[in-house]
Parts: structure tokens; C-alpha cells; sequence
């Protein structure tokens, strides 16, 4: 899951080699941390959260499949 999020958010951002993606790994849940450069937040956000709303699903969508929930924060 971590390689699918760092290879979107690497994607979307105009500075790719400052994206960390931190995985916190708990019983039933698993919690990304996405840091990258503060000009490129919002493109990783997206109108109206619609981008990062987006990335939230194709994760949980992963994290489904093995029972799990998985959250995604965007850290400044």
C-alpha cells in the first residue's frame, strides 16, 4: 500500500524526492503520514479535498481486503 500512495502522491507533486510516507502500523488499523513540500500540499489535497478524498479510498479499499482500515494524513 505504501509503494501505491509514494508512487501517486510522486505523481502529483512538482518536487517528488521531498515526499516521506510514514506507515504506523496498529492492530486494526494502519495510519500513512504523507509529508512533502509545503507549495505541493495542495496539490495533494485537490479541489475541494477531492484528490486526497480519492487516494483515502483506494486505500481502504486495500486495507479491506486483509480486514484492516487504513487512514491517510497529509502532514505540513
Amino acid at each position: 500500500m505504501k509503494q501505491i500512495l509514494e508512487t501517486i502522491a510522486k505523481s502529483l507533486v512538482d518536487a517528488p524526492n521531498e515526499v516521506q510516507i510514514t506507515e504506523i502500523d496498529g492492530e486494526k488499523t494502519i495510519i500513512f503520514e504523507l509529508r512533502c513540500n509545503a507549495k505541493d500540499v495542495g496539490k495533494i489535497i485537490g479541489k475541494s479535498g477531492k484528490t486526497v478524498g480519492a487516494m483515502r479510498t483506494i486505500l481502504n479499499s486495500m486495507a479491506a481486503k486483509n480486514g484492516r482500515k487504513a487512514m491517510l494524513e497529509v502532514v505540513d
